[in-house]
Formats: structure tokens, sequence, C-alpha cells
């Protein structure tokens, strides 16, 4: 080809999948190890990324199947974020996403870095035919429990999601029946396998952390910001030192509380 080893790293690495093919085949009888190392960085890079694109495809066909196989067509995905904090609300994400166009990167909220988790809560909240968080505050945990808590958040997203004037007919629950709906569709690991329930978990997520960062704020002592209200050590530290604050679950802390100082 007459270029030189930097020069035909530079067209491998902008090479989409189609010209990949064509340099590939270009390339076969150069010998040059650096070309050689970079066909082969080029290829995983198109591998991973044609796996991606199949990942993605997927997660969005398995939710039309399952309104497909219940002759539906509108999807509400949900999903929960802070079962397990010691401190902070529960919060369940809603969300209606149309078919086109997909999420570039779209994931379990879970399997995603903080800063690629809000880059796409932003990219869905774009694109979303709806959505909503909604929260039920540690008090009311105390008091209820956390099923009827979980049930209490879920049927008040769906219902914001319908006074948006959105009606589903298929309301994807992540995890195991609840029967809050006769709609109700249950997906074991939903969130890693439909769509919408992945929308759901990233938009949570986003909302509850910035929601803990702001908490930290008002109560520094406690670390929110790092953890999240989760029981790390540092919290459980703050805790016996300090004691409770309002947002504090009490019912989750008995193991290492005193009374509280707010």
């Amino acid at each position: 080809m007459g270029l030189t080893v930097a020069e035909i790293k530079r067209r491998l690495q902008e090479a989409d999948e189609r010209e990949f093919a064509v340099l590939e085949r270009s390339l076969v009888a150069d010998a040059r190890k650096g070309v050689r190392d970079a066909v082969e960085v080029a290829r995983r890079r198109i591998e991973a990324e044609r796996a991606e694109r199949e990942r993605l495809a997927a997660l969005y066909a398995y939710e039309r199947e399952l309104a497909q196989g219940r002759g539906a067509g509108v999807c509400v995905g949900l999903d929960e974020v802070g079962r397990g904090p010691l401190a902070g609300p529960l919060a369940v994400g809603a969300v209606v996403l149309p078919l086109e166009p997909a999420v570039d990167g779209l994931n379990d909220s879970k399997q995603l870095k903080p800063e690629v988790r809000e880059r796409i809560a932003l990219e869905v909240k774009r694109v979303a035919v709806a959505w909503c968080v909604e929260y039920v505050e540690a008090a009311d945990i105390d008091a209820a429990g956390m099923t009827a808590s979980l049930v209490t958040a879920f049927r008040r997203a769906v219902a914001r999601i319908e006074a948006a004037g959105v009606r589903p007919d298929v309301v994807l629950l992540d995890g195991n029946p609840l029967r809050l709906d006769e709609r109700e569709v249950n997906v074991v690991k939903g969130d890693a396998r439909c769509a919408s329930i992945a929308a759901a978990s990233v938009v949570a997520k986003v909302e509850r952390d910035a929601l803990m960062c702001r908490y930290a704020q008002e109560y520094p002592e406690y670390g929110f910001d790092a953890c999240k209200g989760y029981a790390s050590p540092a919290h459980i530290e703050a805790i016996k030192r300090y004691g409770l604050t309002p947002i504090h679950r009490v019912s989750f802390c008995t193991a290492f509380t005193q009374p509280a100082l707010f």
C-alpha cells in the first residue's frame, strides 16, 4: 500500500467493519510486526463492537417478544435501586422507550461506570416516551417494611407514567412477582435482558446517587456521597459515633445504633 506503519495504524483505528475487511485483505502480505499487531488490535475492536451491537439488539428484541406474546404494544419497565442501604430512600424508576432510536451502551446500571451511567441516563430521558423516579422515604420503609414499600413505589411510578398520558399494555418488573398490577410481567435479571428495565435501573440509580450527594452536604459526617447510604465501614463507624439522622432506616441499623443526635 506504500503506507507507513503509523498511517496504517491510524486507518485501522478509524475503520468500521466493512472498511476493516478491505484493509485486512490488502495487508495480508505485510509482514511488519507493527502492522500485524495493529490488525489484531483492530480485529478485536471490531469483534467487540459487533458483540455490543448484538447485545443491544437482543435487549430490545427480548422486550418486543414479551409484548407481542401478550398481544400488546406499550411496555413500561420498572426497577428499584436502594433496597439494601442503611440510609436514604428506596428509588423506583419507570421508563417507556420507543423502538427507535436504541440507547447506545444501555445496560444494567450495576455494569456501568458512574460517568457512563450519567451519560446513558441523559440519553434515556431524551428519547423516552415517558419516565419517572418514585421514592419511599426511610421512615415509611421502617413503618411498612420493604416488600410493601416496593409495591407502593412501583404503583406510584406506573400511576405517574399514566398521568403523563401513556397507558402501558405491559408492566415489566425486574425480579420476582409482586402482583402489583394485572399487567405485570416478571423478568428475572430483567435489568440485563429488557431495554426498558435496564433504562429504569440506570435512571433510578443516577437520580438516587445525586440525591445522596445532596444529603452528604446536609450530613457531612456520614460520607453519603461515597457510600450512598450503604453499610460501608466508615458509615457504620459514623453511626456509632454520631447516631442516626432522619434519613436513616432505624430498622436496618439496630446492630450498631445509639440514640439519634438529629
